[in-house]
């Protein structure tokens, strides 16, 4: 199992964990580590994910606001793939890795529903759709992260999310923008 110092994952939601760590040839803003996870398609899985984002953002050294957005993101797109892309069959799994390089967090989920049309997707600012209760993810996924690269496909839907670190570590804390 991971560590506290590893992300603080807690036990008995039935993950798999497999954590690389790797050297890096020059100091840059973080240190370089990868941990992934096979996440069930239930609920409890989704608030664990976002648990471990804002856990893996605060070491990464993003201050608290940026903390909040990606753990926010992680949210969005893990409710996504558990209720949209595996309609939260039990026999269907959701892939779910952070990866640190020197100046990105990488965060890849992946579910293995029968994919996304991207052009099926409602806009949340239509005035028709101001006043629904859902179908706001998306959008508030590409407002929080600085990169969202979605990839649709037949076996199931990847999401990139990539917040990039600005300014130095002096502090403790990344300067995001």
């Amino acid at each position: 199992m991971v560590s506290d110092e590893l992300g603080r994952v807690p036990d008995g939601v039935g993950w798999r964990i497999s954590l690389q760590l790797q050297d890096r040839e020059k100091p840059v803003a973080m240190s370089q580590r990868r941990v992934s996870f096979t996440l069930d398609s239930t609920l409890e899985t989704v608030n664990n994910a976002e648990a471990t984002a804002s856990n893996m953002a605060s070491e990464a050294g993003f201050g608290e606001d940026d903390i909040m957005k990606i753990a926010m993101a992680v949210r969005e797109a893990a409710i996504n793939a558990v209720l949209h892309g595996n309609a939260y069959d039990p026999r269907k799994k959701v892939w779910l890795e952070f990866e640190r390089t020197g100046r990105d967090l990488v965060i890849t989920i992946k579910d293995q529903g029968k994919g996304i049309d991207l052009n099926a997707i409602p806009d949340p600012l239509a005035p028709e759709n101001l006043l629904k209760t859902s179908g706001r993810g998306i959008f508030l996924i590409r407002s929080f992260m600085d990169e969202v690269q979605i990839n649709p496909s037949a076996a199931g839907t990847e999401i990139k999310l990539i917040k990039h670190v600005h300014g130095s570590a002096a502090g403790g804390k990344e300067v995001s923008q």
